[in-house]
């Protein structure tokens, strides 16, 4: 028996006047799950997130929550924001500067008229989950930035909410405290067993927090999936690029050239490139992504007769960690993603190569 989903979004649209700002999109996260909604700014993603909070009105569509609906426009259910039991954590933090630390934490249970002595211990239980209880009586103005995104987490969860959402609760930290701060929001998800929608537009950030990923554009859902999924098997053009960058190559399907499981593509230069369906149907006119991190280089012709060509080195942009080679096969340019090596001059002969099933047949 399937497991029950905890939240249900069906075919949900969101209008801004007469602009479509979410156009038909659907999607499940079961109990305990993160799922991520991924996507370039205007396509949707926060304004789905925010449907589901009950901070904006969509004009079609169902949402609901452990079966039943909080908003449907044919039962015309729109139960208001705070009655939703769910907590959201802001990319702005959102927290009173003037305040301490733990009465920005308690401020809502107040309101709630909760016990003094409950709310102490809800309190300091939320800032110990996010390593804050030592900061419990300093203002909020006197905190770093992930400090205050720390207190904003526990002042979130503290109510024990049944869903928590994050609307990209980490751009403005900088780089190293952000990569920090996923492992911790991550572990800390897992320890509660709480239920997540995440948005953001970091792709890093959706491959190491989520348990499934919806990709976004304009508005509708390119394709869902779990991590791996997205990363190792795109849909389509917009998919691969955007989930890691890949080369695209275009060309007309060589029937006559298919063999061992593997389809074959002739670009408009003559090269022949072999690849892997995946299931997916391939019709007369062919599109495959190589990802830049599967395109091998080597001064010398590897061993193998599929997918060895030569090429040339156009340019080669240092990056730390790794170098990115850009390299003119055929009349293409291709780019490929290596680890960091001696610079090679442009113009060098090379021959590149990639394994087929790396190369993978995007749809229509």
């Amino acid at each position: 028996m399937a497991p029950k989903p905890h939240i249900e979004v069906e075919n949900l649209e969101v209008y801004f006047g007469a602009v479509p700002a979410v156009r038909g999109v659907s999607f499940t996260v079961l109990h305990g799950e993160q799922l991520t909604l991924l996507g370039p700014s205007g396509c949707g993603k926060t304004t789905t997130l925010r449907a589901i909070a009950g901070l904006e009105k969509p004009v079609a569509g169902e949402i609901r929550i452990d079966g039943a609906p909080i908003y449907s426009a044919a039962r015309d259910i729109h139960v208001p924001a705070e009655k939703r039991g769910l907590s959201m954590v802001f990319q702005s933090y959102a927290i009173w500067p003037h305040m301490t630390v733990f009465d920005n934490v308690a401020y809502g249970l107040r309101v709630r008229r909760e016990e003094a002595a409950a709310i102490r211990d809800k309190v300091m239980r939320a800032l110990a989950l996010v390593q804050m209880q030592a900061f419990a009586d300093r203002r909020a103005s006197q905190l770093s930035g992930g400090q205050q995104q720390r207190v904003a987490l526990a002042r979130a969860f503290v109510f024990q909410p049944s869903v928590l959402l994050f609307d990209e609760p980490l751009s403005n930290l900088d780089a190293k405290l952000r990569a920090d701060m996923r492992i911790e929001l991550r572990e800390l998800q897992h320890r509660l067993g709480i239920t997540s929608v995440y948005v953001t537009h970091d792709l890093e950030e959706a491959l190491a927090m989520s348990d499934h990923i919806v990709v976004m554009r304009d508005g509708l859902v390119e394709q869902t999936g779990t991590p791996d999924e997205i990363y190792r098997l795109p849909r389509s053009a917009f998919v691969a690029d955007f989930i890691g960058s890949a080369n695209l190559v275009h060309g007309r399907n060589r029937r006559d050239l298919a063999t061992d499981g593997l389809l074959a593509l002739e670009t408009p230069g003559g090269q022949v490139i072999y690849g892997n369906a995946y299931g997916r149907s391939a019709g007369d006119e062919l599109t495959v992504s190589v990802r830049t991190v599967h395109l091998q280089i080597s001064p010398q012709r590897p061993a193998g007769d599929r997918n060895v060509w030569p090429a040339r080195v156009e340019k080669t942009v240092f990056q730390g960690d790794f170098t990115q080679v850009h390299i003119l096969w055929g009349d293409q340019r291709l780019i490929a993603r290596c680890a960091a090596l001696d610079p090679l001059p442009a113009g060098q002969e090379v021959f590149i190569s990639v394994d087929p099933k790396r190369v993978v047949l995007l749809g229509t």
